[in-house]
């Protein structure tokens, strides 16, 4: 069985260098090998091409028959890693926290231990008859809520 550890060692190697970063790095029990990629700027296929090439020029075919999936991580996926909270700063997210709820807003910091998003939501301002509709900041922990994903619109 091919190591998870050495598959994301070799991704390393070619990531140097380069804004890309790596997302994810899966192998099934049948040496199934999937990675993902992502780039603040988005991904070219000749650049998933190029990292798949690589990937089977470090791993021996003859020792071990694997298959291998290079690939972007998925728009409207949920997040992964803390590098896409970065990349999505100041652009519109969905979370779902913890507790259920889901909300709906813009992705104003990505700290190292927490993230905030700006929704907005009804306030009744003091001396004010009706509540007007103004941004709210709500932060969480990374490991407080069930998803974070980018909001696409059309």
């Amino acid at each position: 069985m091919i190591e998870k550890n050495k598959i994301i060692d070799i991704v390393n190697e070619w990531l140097e260098g380069k804004e890309y970063f790596l997302v994810d790095a899966r192998i099934s029990p049948d040496d199934e090998i999937v990675v993902e990629i992502d780039h603040a700027d988005g991904v070219w296929i000749e650049d998933c091409v190029e990292l798949s090439r690589y990937i089977e020029s470090k791993l021996d075919r003859d020792e071990e028959d694997f298959g291998l999936e290079v690939g972007s991580a998925g728009i409207g996926q949920p997040f992964k890693v803390h590098q896409q909270y970065v990349n999505h700063t100041g652009k519109e997210v969905e979370v779902l926290a913890g507790d259920g709820r889901k909300y709906r807003g813009v992705l104003t910091e990505a700290a190292d231990e927490t993230f905030t998003v700006e929704v907005k939501e009804k306030v009744l301002a003091e001396g004010a008859k009706r509540p007007k509709m103004m941004p709210v900041p709500h932060t969480w922990r990374y490991d407080e809520v069930k998803y974070a994903k980018a909001i696409i619109t059309f």
